[in-house]
């Protein structure tokens, strides 16, 4: 599939649609997954992964640091990443039924911080933004960031770690077939009763009023 904010798909023709590694770089993330809504046949399933907030914080933290004391000044670098509340949000907002938004983190360890940024520009991951710096960056700023990101972050081993956290997002097109939540205070059995354990009243610190 071409790397377009307009999706090739075909309205209501798959019952299932992946959505890999690449919904964090679109300009219209909304826009997007309702593409993806609609290219769906009712109750097929949406999943997507894409890079969370956590993702590079140590290589954001010592390029910051490093550009401020170099330079004096700061400039985009790394690309903006959702945090995991936001972007389940954005599956509600899609109209995507069942939404549901979990994450998980994984440390890749590098030789040292010249080997993750090649690593990242070969994983095509580097600065794409329209407000990045229209000139080469000064080399003593990578290498203060190198530098400080072997200090604060190497092993024992003297390789440093970088975290990537995943997203996944799972919905489902809207289906009459589909299980629907009760109405608040339907219930029919206290959840004690269910449970065969004692019902214990609030603190009062933590009552409403």
């Amino acid at each position: 599939m071409a790397d377009d904010d307009l999706l090739s798909l075909t309205p209501a023709a798959h019952d299932l649609i992946i959505h890999a590694l690449c919904l964090h770089w679109a300009n219209d993330p909304v826009g997007q997954l309702v593409q993806c809504r609609h290219a769906l046949q009712p109750d097929g399933l949406f999943i997507a992964f894409l890079f969370g907030g956590e993702t590079l914080h140590e290589l954001r933290s010592c390029l910051a640091a490093a550009e401020v004391e170099v330079s004096g000044g700061l400039s985009p670098r790394v690309l903006p990443m959702g945090e995991i509340r936001e972007l389940g949000g954005l599956l509600q907002r899609a109209g995507f039924a069942l939404p549901v938004a979990d994450s998980f983190r994984k440390t890749v360890r590098y030789r040292d911080a010249w080997h993750l940024m090649h690593d990242l520009r070969l994983m095509g991951e580097g600065n794409a933004l329209a407000g990045r710096l229209r000139h080469p960056t000064r080399r003593a700023v990578f290498a203060r960031a190198a530098e400080l990101y072997q200090t604060e972050y190497s092993d024992p081993e003297g390789r440093i770690p970088a975290t990537f956290e995943v997203i996944c997002l799972t919905g489902w097109a809207p289906s009459d077939s589909q299980p629907k939540p009760l109405r608040p205070g339907s219930a029919a059995q206290r959840l004690a009763d269910a449970l065969n354990t004692a019902e214990m009243p609030l603190p009062p610190d933590l009552r409403k009023g």
